[in-house]
């Protein structure tokens, strides 16, 4: 991480729309790495231009500076942006081969990334290991930044665990498939980090902070609304971090808002940002400015990722009943992948042995991880029956026995396989 000062880190201020923006840089900038502080707190932040999305890379790759943002990305290197395509591609990988685990029947659900590995990228690898990250159930790029295996994720939706890691040896805690749930809880662990004193030390090493995600969806919960306020109220650590990737199912994002989500964190009173979802550095340049401020003590920030879903909701589901081709295609030309791997080629970070070796690490992680999944045993599934209440109960055991009724189904040999 950089060595900005820990306490009363900068708001942004709004860019001017006319500004020229078209003068190309690498990844280093000339914006020192020290951005000037005020010795004061931050208590109503200036929030950036309701207009105003943040971009440092277009469509065609190109970089673009920033007046405030650059400064977040002083110190990347190389390495790190070469890393960051690395985690989008074999995320990709591993979410194509996962779809077909689904369509072969191996899974009984799965929940598609594509076309969000930006923002999700971006955004995991601006935490510091200390930060806990509550995620959905759609972040799969965020938990390779935090070393889950891949395969491990299938545990979940292949139906033999509830979780397939350890949220304490990774900081990252389980999936929650229940729309906005995670919200409270993302905040309510770090309304606990301000009650440890773990907010706002002359040591950045001390400090945490909680990076919460959820969709546009969710949006509309009353539990994101319930979250935001007890955030603002106890001035918890916490990074909201909407991926607005357009559709929730199959209602379109403006139906269910006419302003932009970073709006509504205006109304709590903390700052609210809207940056382009498909551009991993900018998406990376705001979440560490959030995550270092709410780590500072300065209270919670809103990220609104305007991203792009470009496959289904799930796997039970069909796009093409509610979207219009026209509209795919043309998300389709804003492929984060696409557009990192013309920045990377035009720096001369990256050459064909390079997106060669990545797609072979791809491939075997696709490997291991269908080679792992199949061989996850389905047995003792009705073991779930047991947790439901503390003592038996007629409704439950009633299902139990249809369950045991469907599994026997499948007993070809009558010898108790499948």
């Amino acid at each position: 991480m950089s060595s900005r000062a820990t306490t009363g880190i900068p708001e942004p201020t709004p860019a001017d729309p006319d500004a020229d923006v078209t003068a190309p840089t690498g990844a280093e900038s000339d914006a020192p790495a020290d951005t000037p502080a005020d010795d004061a707190a931050v208590d109503l932040p200036e929030l950036p231009s309701a207009d105003e999305m943040i971009q440092l890379l277009d469509v065609d790759g190109t970089r673009h500076p920033h007046p405030f943002f650059d400064a977040y990305l002083a110190d990347v290197t190389d390495d790190e942006l070469r890393t960051f395509y690395r985690d989008m591609a074999v995320t990709r990988r591993f979410d194509d081969e996962a779809t077909a685990l689904q369509r072969q029947g191996q899974l009984a659900l799965w929940v598609q990334s594509r076309g969000q590995e930006a923002a999700q990228v971006g955004s995991g690898r601006a935490t510091a290991p200390q930060d806990y990250i509550v995620p959905t159930y759609r972040e799969h790029a965020v938990a390779r930044t935090r070393g889950v295996d891949f395969a491990d994720i299938l545990r979940l939706f292949r139906g033999v665990s509830n979780s397939g890691w350890d949220p304490r040896e990774h900081n990252f805690h389980t999936y929650t498939l229940v729309l906005a749930a995670q919200v409270p809880h993302a905040v309510g662990y770090a309304m606990g980090i301000g009650r440890d004193g773990a907010v706002g030390n002359e040591d950045p090493a001390r400090n945490e902070a909680v990076l919460g995600y959820f969709g546009d969806g969710s949006s509309t919960e009353g539990e994101v609304h319930e979250g935001m306020v007890f955030a603002a109220s106890f001035t918890a650590p916490i990074v909201f971090f909407c991926q607005n990737n357009q559709w929730a199912i199959s209602v379109p994002f403006d139906v269910q808002s006419r302003v932009p989500l970073s709006r509504r964190a205006a109304g709590y009173g903390f700052p609210g940002v809207r940056v382009d979802g498909n551009d991993v550095l900018a998406v990376h340049a705001v979440t560490r400015w959030a995550l270092e401020r709410a780590r500072a003590g300065s209270g919670p920030a809103l990220i609104e990722a305007f991203t792009y879903r470009l496959g289904a909701h799930t796997t039970a589901d069909d796009p093409t009943k509610y979207r219009q081709a026209s509209e795919e295609e043309e998300w389709a030309g804003k492929d984060p992948l696409v557009r990192f791997e013309r920045y990377l080629r035009a720096q001369g970070l990256a050459d064909d042995a390079f997106f060669a070796d990545v797609a072979a690490e791809g491939d075997a992680v696709a490997a291991h991880v269908r080679e792992t999944t199949l061989g996850m045993s389905l047995t003792g599934l009705d073991r779930a029956f047991d947790n439901v209440y503390g003592q038996p109960h007629p409704l439950v055991e009633e299902e139990r026995r249809w369950h045991q009724q469907y599994e026997a189904s499948f007993d070809d040999a009558g010898d108790g396989t499948h």
